[in-house]
């Protein structure tokens, strides 16, 4: 493993969520608490004028606005898509990144406690959630996309990852889960210093994570308009398993529908605010127990 040079932590790339927008501003006034000897940590606030109206984004969702041909192509001009440009100028693309690492810090409306979010296998992603996992129970590891050809701000670094924290209702500045994020942080930022003194931290040698399947609409009617909710035995149960014929939605006229999958998953994101708009009730995940890397 190379050594680390330089680390980016971005928060409020989507300007409800406070979460992360409030620790870079923390981070701004207070530099000395993410510096290490070994190598220089850079603060990044997303998307500065969402963040100033309260609102996720502009124009469209920033962490959807990284793919390579996007970047490249000059006739979108919306807020989002600016924005993405220049921070691409910072960071840089996977193959001429600026950084090493990128920390990109989000809140959710569901129950995902403390959530390392992956794009990649690559070994050191896996070390590091290995070992934050056995430092922190509360640290559950999802393994979500493959980084090529991404449209996430994260994969504009080898080594970009996300922290994904909650239930936090959008807009608002939650002080556990401030505390518990500002945590995690300095946890991994100890974790990179002490791999660049050559000294990694012992962690087991297995992983248990949450590989993304796919995702569940909330049931609709011909013109679009939900029919039904997330089941009250749903609710909040983010991780756990989900059976085939467990309540899953509840209608609006108080009918259960039952899961109708063939196997047992693992729901994540149930019920988040943001995905309304993007069609998904919830993300379905297998649980990997025991990946050796």
């Amino acid at each position: 493993m190379h050594k680390i040079n330089r680390v980016t932590i971005v928060g409020g790339t989507h300007g409800n969520e406070f979460t992360g927008a409030f620790l870079i501003k923390k981070f701004e006034q207070l530099p000395d608490l993410i510096q290490r000897p070994s190598f220089e940590t850079i603060t990044l606030l997303g998307n500065p004028q969402a963040f100033a109206a309260g609102k996720r984004y502009i124009d469209k969702d920033l962490n959807r606005a990284f793919f390579s041909e996007d970047l490249q192509n000059s006739t979108l001009s919306s807020y989002e898509d600016i924005r993405a440009k220049a921070i691409y100028q910072i960071l840089g693309d996977k193959n001429q990144s600026q950084v090493d690492v990128i920390i990109d810090l989000h809140s959710t409306t569901a129950n995902m406690g403390l959530s390392l979010m992956l794009g990649s296998y690559h070994p050191f992603l896996l070390q590091l959630a290995s070992y934050l996992s056995s430092v922190n129970p509360e640290v559950k590891v999802c393994y979500t996309q493959a980084e090529k050809g991404s449209n996430f701000l994260r994969s504009l670094c080898e080594l970009g990852f996300v922290i994904e924290v909650g239930p936090v209702a959008q807009g608002v500045l939650n002080a556990e889960w401030f505390q518990k994020t500002e945590k995690l942080i300095y946890t991994v930022l100890d974790y990179l210093e002490r791999c660049n003194q050559g000294s990694i931290p012992e962690s087991e040698n297995t992983l248990t994570f949450y590989q993304f399947i796919g995702t569940i609409d909330f049931p609709r009617n011909e013109y679009g308009e939900i029919q039904a909710m997330i089941h009250p035995q749903l609710q909040f149960r983010d991780y756990e398993p989900l059976t085939p014929g467990d309540p899953i939605f509840l209608t609006l006229d108080g009918k259960t529908i039952s899961y109708e999958g063939t196997s047992t998953v693992y729901p994540i994101f149930i019920n988040e605010a943001a995905y309304y708009e993007k069609g998904i009730a919830m993300c379905l995940t297998e649980k990997q127990i025991d990946f050796r890397f």
